[in-house]
């Protein structure tokens, strides 16, 4: 089933708030059932790599590392190719299920009837 809910997360640890905000809403959805495709863009890329988001720590915000794990469990993660290559971060060093696509799969998920993009 296509993802009705496209969330894309542009920062991270630079933006915590905002972070956070997106992988709240990514998992709330995903654990209703909603059908999820969290994209990891700019420094949000870094939470796709093995215990970066166990290193993200917001006041009163539930731990990252759960947010994305419900998030994998329930739907997609993609890093953007262009942030991974920024990063030097190839598939191999993603968390499992985590995978690297670009913005043309990007614009194919948003443009699916029923799809609602949400930027943060």
């Amino acid at each position: 089933m296509p993802p009705s809910l496209v969330i894309k997360v542009t920062a991270g640890a630079d933006d915590p708030e905002r972070c956070n905000q997106g992988f709240t809403v990514a998992a709330t959805a995903a654990a209703s059932g909603v059908p999820v495709s969290l994209w990891l863009t700019g420094e949000a890329a870094w939470f796709a790599v093995p215990g970066r988001a166990e290193g993200f720590a917001l006041p009163h915000a539930a731990p990252l590392a759960d947010l994305l794990a419900v998030v994998l469990a329930a739907g997609g993660v993609t890093v953007c190719t262009q942030c991974a290559a920024r990063r030097d971060l190839t598939e191999d060093d993603l968390l499992d299920g985590v995978r690297i696509a670009g913005a043309a799969s990007f614009v194919e998920e948003i443009t699916t009837d029923g799809a609602r993009p949400l930027v943060y």
